[in-house]
């Protein structure tokens, strides 16, 4: 082989090489995301369920807060919309990281206004 060839094969072989790194911290960043985002949606399901056992006096007295899962701390906001049905009310649930704005799991349920 020539010194120009092996030179270009090298160039090749740390392009793919770069391009391995870029993907492994890729994969770390979405791997971070995903758990956030796992635990996050375990708060707004925990929030949801205690929305349809509580009585409705309660539910709309109590419509924000922070909760812990997984070692951190996640804030809470509990909405309630009305719907077609006057029966019915439907209960919005969202769940953010304290230190960012992104809502990181979003959840809506129903339930009777009784």
């Amino acid at each position: 082989f020539t010194l120009i060839e092996m030179l270009v094969a090298l160039s090749v072989f740390s392009l793919a090489v770069l391009a391995l790194l870029n993907l492994s911290g890729e994969n770390a960043r979405t791997a971070t995301l995903v758990h956030e985002q796992v635990l996050a949606g375990v708060v707004a399901d925990n929030r949801a369920v205690e929305a349809l056992l509580m009585p409705m006096a309660d539910l709309a007295a109590a419509n924000v807060g922070v909760e812990e899962a997984g070692g951190a701390p996640w804030r809470w906001s509990r909405t309630l919309a009305d719907t077609s049905d006057p029966a019915i009310v439907r209960v919005d649930v969202q769940v953010r990281h304290p230190d960012a704005p992104q809502v990181l799991a979003h959840l809506s349920v129903f339930r009777s206004r009784q």
